[in-house]
């Protein structure tokens, strides 16, 4: 990855609907050349993807919490987790699912339009897990930063 991916990258993180004229334009480059190296940057698995940021308010869902659960240690704890690990994944109210390290199994991101809302989602979706021992919720008051955009910086060779 040389500079010129590299500000790539960055442009399309601020605005992936940028038109290839547009980037290539910025980067300095013809659009044929832009289009490759945006093709190469894709193939390698440097963009996964483009995707619309909808704002959670405007669908009503105002409440972020993070929920630490730890999983049933009496069976195959690493089984277990990973059976786990994948029906939570595939639950509509998981906005992220991180395995961890710790007394604790999984750090997961659910958004709700309220605490009744949050309830509903603890009792009927994550109580229908047998394998959940126990969980821990901490309710967002206010998010200061929030943002999927990376800080792209090449390794340099010294």
């Amino acid at each position: 990855m040389d500079e010129k991916d590299e500000l790539i990258l960055k442009l399309l993180q601020q605005d992936g609907r940028m038109s290839n004229v547009d980037l290539a334009r910025a980067v300095e480059l013809t659009p044929s050349a832009t289009l490759e190296r945006v093709r190469r940057l894709e193939e390698r698995g440097l963009i996964k993807g483009y995707m619309a940021l909808i704002d959670p308010l405007a669908l009503g869902l105002g409440l972020v919490a993070f929920i630490f659960v730890r999983v049933d240690d009496q069976h195959d704890v690493v089984e277990e987790a990973d059976k786990t690990a994948t029906l939570l994944a595939a639950m509509p109210s998981v906005q992220e699912l991180h395995h961890l390290a710790g007394e604790d199994c999984f750090l997961v991101k659910v958004r709700a339009r309220d605490t009744n809302d949050l309830y509903r989602i603890l009792k009927e979706e994550f109580g229908q897990f047998k394998s959940i021992r126990s969980t821990r919720t901490t309710i967002v008051l206010n998010t200061v930063k929030e943002t999927s955009r990376l800080s792209i910086k090449r390794e340099r060779v010294v």
